[in-house]
């Protein structure tokens, strides 16, 4: 998606937890068979799955002001209420709701600086939407317990 949420994306990589990564991305892999969306398997801690299912969700329905409002300070400094619901939007109506995902890549990490701080999980699926495929990258910081959504982008031909 090329838009304000899409200029959010970042290269991200981990020097800390790859013993952890290594056992994330070793079920990832396992579990790539298995990946509808309802499934809940997805080796990722159980309140981030919780995050990307209401995410896909909220899509889903078209409660686009709801995701603005659940994400993380650093999704609403790079987009206006306005341009991320234009964002969201036009994905949702070119692609179609979710049917499946399945995992390419998942990195979590400690960041002590950068423009991302803290406990995050940054994701990439293979995505099948009802209308085409797509690449989906979500990055998720969490915050007070809670998994935020700090960045999220949808590459697809289809959003050419």
């Amino acid at each position: 998606m090329k838009s304000a949420v899409s200029s959010q994306q970042s290269a991200v990589s981990s020097r800390h937890g790859r013993p952890r990564l290594r056992l994330l991305l070793s079920v990832l892999c396992l579990l790539a068979s298995a990946c509808a969306i309802d499934d809940r398997r997805s080796g990722l801690p159980p309140a981030a799955q919780g995050a990307i299912d209401r995410l896909t969700e909220q899509l889903a329905e078209r409660r686009f002001a709801e995701v603005y409002a659940e994400a993380a300070d650093e999704w609403r400094a790079a987009a206006t209420p306005d341009a991320s619901r234009a964002a969201l939007e036009r994905a949702r109506e070119t692609l179609g709701r979710v049917i499946s995902r399945a995992p390419v890549r998942a990195a979590e990490q400690q960041n002590s600086s950068g423009d991302l701080r803290g406990h995050t999980l940054s994701l990439t699926y293979n995505t099948k939407f009802e209308r085409a495929e797509a690449i989906e990258q979500l990055t998720l910081v969490e915050r007070d317990g809670r998994w935020q959504l700090a960045r999220y982008t949808v590459n697809s031909d289809a959003l050419k």
